[in-house]
């Protein structure tokens, strides 16, 4: 299951406790926690225990590491604030937003479920991921999607160097600019790419815009929530294949 901007809950709604996820009518009252009364590992525990219906509102982030992290139910959870490493890690099911910045790693090795940041985010964002959705509607910095093995990341600013190094699966989306590097060492990712690439690294390469990856961008941006943009706009990137095996020509390359 993945989540829109305009189905996502909000503070508002959590403090007049008036809406379910997605809008429906909701049965399970939600839970407030200040983070700084609270601590960050009870509130974890509390959410970690959770049985899958919830919905959390966690207000007084502070930059709290490791935050809201390996979640295993598809409840519904808004920080409210920017948070530091590690954010949402190992997600696999749960629905998180973070109305702010995060830094380095958010939602790592993620396995599904949907992160939205509403600011931007450090370095590595999704690394490792496996499955799910990750949203930066601002900026994500170096090595965004770094090793990503079947997850699908949409940023809605630029992304740093050395971004999708080592990508194995998944689809990367970036509606700005490009740092040096993109995509070095690829393997199967899809990279869509809005603006301009400072520089493709070791075996990436453009690649044409059939119409199987239009309607792959389109579906994409739909579910990040991404609104007037034509996927015309967009150049593809992949794999040459050529560093797939040894081959001591190639050596150069490695």
């Amino acid at each position: 299951m993945t989540i829109t901007p305009a189905e996502a809950v909000t503070p508002q709604d959590l403090d007049h406790q008036a809406h379910g996820p997605l809008g429906e009518a909701s049965t399970t009252a939600p839970h407030v926690i200040d983070v700084r009364e609270t601590g960050l590992r009870e509130t974890n525990r509390i959410l970690q225990a959770s049985d899958g219906t919830g919905r959390y509102l966690l207000t007084g982030p502070r930059g709290a590491h490791a935050l809201a992290v390996g979640l295993e139910k598809p409840d519904e959870v808004v920080i409210d604030g920017p948070t530091g490493y590690y954010t949402a890690g190992m997600n696999d099911g749960a629905l998180v937003t973070v109305n702010g910045n995060v830094g380095v790693g958010v939602a790592e090795n993620m396995m599904s479920g949907t992160v939205r940041v509403t600011g931007s985010a450090s370095q590595s964002a999704g690394a490792t991921a496996h499955g799910g959705l990750l949203v930066i509607e601002g900026d994500a910095g170096a090595r965004c999607g770094i090793s990503m093995k079947g997850v699908d990341i949409v940023v809605g600013g630029s992304i740093g160097h050395m971004s999708c190094f080592m990508g194995q699966a998944g689809r990367l989306v970036v509606l700005g600019d490009a740092g040096d590097a993109l995509g070095d060492s690829l393997y199967e990712v899809h990279i869509y790419v809005r603006g301009r690439v400072e520089s493709l690294g070791a075996d990436c390469v453009e690649k044409e815009m059939r119409p199987e990856h239009h309607t792959e961008l389109g579906e994409l941006l739909d579910r990040a929530g991404v609104t007037g943009i034509s996927t015309a706009e967009f150049r593809r990137y992949g794999s040459a294949r050529t560093l797939y095996s040894f081959d001591v020509d190639n050596a150069s390359a490695y």
